[in-house]
């Protein structure tokens, strides 16, 4: 299949998948997926490939979903709730870039073949990641705050907490993938590309963003509904 359409068939697992954790796990599932994507994303960014007329990181959609998990413990559980997500999230990358690294230290046996991909794959990943974490905390902290003063916004202005969940979801989610698409493209990739590639990656990533942030606003709809009939555990 081609890149467009593996990209695709990521969303629809991913996002399908965060949906099945939330069934199955709730609320804790919830972390769970999120630290999950959190160390999958800071993998898969390292692969660099072309679609729909562009060249961009491919770990945009795995990121994305961390967005829709916030959105969903901020919309079924309170900002405190997803603003934890948040700090999970950060332990994980954390956790993960210290283990990585470590592995880097321990001398391989003669019969060893991992090595070399290990070398080429977790030298690259502390700058990596280490963008990531800056990013991410700003980001999504920001996202998380956004989306609770859009709900205050159209609560008071309206009269009624519920409505207007498309509203809060985009209007965070946009504002905060724009700062993330900008601050981490060059916290983590300048000085390896050149700047044409730099902005092909940012605005690739953006326009990715974009699609993801507008498609994920069916999935929250669906975990309210799934939190208010008690269907999540």
């Amino acid at each position: 299949m081609s890149n467009e359409l593996w990209l695709i068939v990521s969303f629809v697992l991913f996002y399908g998948g965060l949906l099945i954790w939330y069934k199955l796990f709730g609320e804790h599932g919830l972390y769970a997926f999120t630290v999950f994507a959190s160390i999958i994303a800071n993998i898969e960014v390292l692969l660099m490939v072309k679609a729909f007329g562009m060249v961009m990181t491919l770990g945009n959609v795995m990121f994305a979903t961390t967005f829709v998990a916030t959105d969903i413990l901020s919309e079924n559980y309170g900002k405190k709730n997803a603003d934890h997500a948040v700090m999970i999230g950060i332990a994980a990358s954390l956790t993960f870039l210290f283990t990585s690294q470590l592995w880097l230290h321990f001398t391989p046996a003669s019969s060893d073949w991992a090595r070399p991909a290990f070398d080429a794959i977790f030298s690259k990943t502390p700058r990596v990641i280490l963008a990531s974490l800056v990013v991410y905390a700003i980001t999504q902290l920001g996202d998380v705050w956004m989306y609770h003063r859009w709900w205050n916004w159209t609560t008071e202005r309206f009269g009624d907490s519920r409505k207007f969940l498309w509203l809060r979801n985009n209007a965070s989610t946009l504002a905060a993938q724009f700062v993330n698409s900008l601050l981490y493209t060059f916290l983590a990739f300048y000085g390896r590309y050149d700047m044409s590639t730099l902005w092909s990656i940012a605005i690739s990533s953006y326009v990715i963003f974009i699609a993801t942030s507008l498609l994920d606003t069916p999935i929250v709809y669906v975990a309210r509904w799934m939190h208010e009939r008690g269907m999540a555990e």
